[in-house]
This record gives structure tokens, C-alpha cells and sequence, in this order.
């Protein structure tokens, strides 16, 4: 993915900001641009916390029940952004915020990607990892997942292995 373009924005973002303010300003007065800037950001973390949490709850439904949460990971990066460009003073990152707050846009930009998302999940991983090990699964290097079956709590009086002094 090409990301030559992130300088450009980083320069034009708040150069459209500044005009912006200006052109705001200019027409409601100081006071009122001030005021209208405090506002959007006090109603995008309000707007944050409700859909973040709906959208976190939505997740874990989904992972409970084995289902992959792909667009609703994605619709929670996209809240995230959006909390963070309501939290940035300035109408242009305002609009565009509160246009990922909405639900349709979030649908419109989840079906322009979805085609270039790939999830991986962790049972494909185990599968192929553990393929011919019936009886445990080697995650790492030296570290072995036994069955309760394969092992026992009670102390063996015969143990090589001396307890060790607890200070």
C-alpha cells in the first residue's frame, strides 16, 4: 500500500482547518466557532462511548459464539478513528468524524474493503502446528499443553525433584 500521500495530508489538513476557521469565524464571531469546536468534541466522546461499547459487546457475542468478528473489528477501528477526529478542534476532521459515527457510511467503507481483508484465526494456526500429535499440542518452543488425563497432582514421595525452600 502506497502511503506517499500521508505527508501531503499532514500539511493539507490543517491548512483546510485554518481556512476554515476563518471563514467560521468570520461569520458567527470567535465566541461561537470556540464554542461550536468545545461542543462536537464533548458530543464525539459521548457518541465514542456508547458505540464503542456497543460495538465491543457486539465482538465478544460474536467470539463467544465462534463466529470471526471481522467487519465489527473493523467498525470499532473505524469508531475509534472517528472519536479521535471529533476530539481534534476543526470542522473538516468534525465532518468527518461524525460521517464514521454513522452506521450506513461505516457499511459503505466496510463493503469498499472487505474484499482486501484477510483473517487469519488461531484453530487454523493449532491445526497445522499439531497436525499428527494426537495427544498434546506444542505451542512453542518447549512448552506442551497436557490433557488432565496426562498428569496428576498428588505428590510422589519418590521424586528426584527436591521442594524447593519457600522464603
Amino acid at each position: 500500500m502506497n502511503f506517499g500521500f500521508v505527508p501531503f495530508l499532514l500539511l493539507f489538513i490543517p491548512i483546510l482547518e485554518i481556512a476554515v476557521f476563518i471563514l467560521v469565524g468570520g461569520q458567527i464571531g470567535v465566541i461561537a466557532t470556540l464554542a461550536m469546536i468545545l461542543v462536537t468534541a464533548i458530543l464525539g466522546s459521548i457518541l465514542l462511548r456508547i458505540q464503542g461499547f456497543a460495538t465491543l459487546n457486539t465482538i465478544q457475542m460474536k467470539a463467544n459464539s465462534g463466529e470471526i468478528p471481522g467487519k465489527e473489528l473493523v467498525s470499532g477501528v473505524m469508531i475509534m478513528i472517528a472519536g479521535v477526529l471529533l476530539l481534534t478542534p476543526g470542522f473538516v476532521t468534525d465532518s468527518i468524524g461524525f460521517l464514521l459515527f454513522f452506521p450506513p457510511f461505516r457499511q459503505f467503507l466496510w463493503s469498499s474493503i472487505a474484499s482486501k481483508v484477510v483473517i487469519k484465526t488461531e484453530s487454523a494456526f493449532r491445526n497445522a502446528q499439531t497436525q499428527g500429535h494426537s495427544s498434546y499440542h506444542q505451542y512453542e518452543e518447549g512448552v506442551v499443553d497436557l490433557d488432565p488425563s496426562e498428569y496428576s497432582e498428588t505428590k510422589n514421595p519418590n521424586t528426584p525433584w527436591k521442594p524447593v525452600d519457600k522464603e
